[in-house]
């Protein structure tokens, strides 16, 4: 097949994310991008790992795709923390190099304006009022936000505006 026909029909059929990985690791090993191979190879790690826990030969939701992707993220930028504090530079730079790889895969992230709108229209919508309405306002903000904004960021705008 051709080029051209390839790309005509991932227009039309969107690949999975597996595939994608698959690609990437590719042209990561061709590239000898060792960073890269090793984020790519983590992801797919984890994409086996959450499948296989599940019992079931078909692939997860695109939402649970999406929190394990943050989950790499988050788990990455938290060593990188630990490295920082630890005044070791050398084990910094890969780790946040695989976060830079990792959030390919991940939806465009919100501005904090952006989430802060949302916010606000859930606050208006359900009467929320008070720091005891903040699970009701976070399940809600956590649904329609998706994997587009951290969880952290999310619950100090909520903070903010229900105080």
């Amino acid at each position: 097949m051709s080029n051209k026909a390839l790309t005509l029909i991932n227009k039309i059929t969107p690949m999975s994310l597996s595939a994608k990985i698959m690609d990437e690791m590719k042209t990561a090993m061709k590239a000898k991008d060792t960073v890269a191979l090793e984020a790519l190879r983590a992801i797919k790690s984890e994409l086996l790992l959450a499948q296989t826990s599940s019992g079931s030969k078909e692939e997860i939701s695109a939402e649970e795709e999406i929190k394990l992707l943050q989950r790499l993220v988050k788990t990455r930028k938290e060593s990188a923390r630990i490295f920082t504090e630890q005044n070791r530079p050398d084990l910094v730079e890969p780790e946040l190099a695989q976060v830079a790889v990792i959030e390919k895969f991940l939806p465009a992230q919100l501005s904090e304006a952006e989430i802060e709108a949302v916010i606000a229209k859930i606050i208006a919508e359900t009467g929320a009022s008070g720091i005891a309405s903040m699970g009701k306002v976070m399940g809600l903000a956590s649904a329609q936000l998706g994997g587009t904004a951290e969880g952290k960021v999310v619950s100090g705008i909520v903070k903010k505006l229900l105080v």
